[in-house]
């Protein structure tokens, strides 16, 4: 996994292929908790699997950047895995979008 500061207002985390052996999110739950009020953006390009820790964290870190007034965006999100947030009916809970240069540029468009 790496972690990205974007710019000033956004951090992009590009996530690993197996999810299940790399406890990454915690130091981006760190981050947003208490570092600079940032957007971020999570890229799930390499993903093949996400299990029910994973989506815990990423609720977690969506509460906290909602909570200081940012967003959370999740992008290159497979099809698949897409199913797995729409079976835990949470696709509603989430910013998706479809690649990595147009989660980047959403919050600018919008703010």
């Amino acid at each position: 996994m790496s972690i990205y500061r974007w710019s000033e207002d956004m951090i992009l985390v590009v996530l690993p292929e197996d999810l299940e052996k790399d406890d990454c999110l915690q130091p981006v739950t760190q981050m947003v908790r208490h570092g600079h009020p940032c957007d971020v953006v999570v890229d799930f390009s390499d993903v093949q699997v996400v299990g029910g820790p994973w989506l815990t964290q990423l609720l977690k870190i969506q509460r906290l950047a909602q909570g200081r007034g940012h967003r959370l965006t999740l992008c290159n999100v497979a099809p698949a895995i897409r199913g797995v947030f729409a079976i835990a009916h949470l696709d509603d809970l989430f910013a998706f979008q479809e690649d990595r240069f147009t989660a980047l540029a959403s919050p600018q468009m919008v703010g």
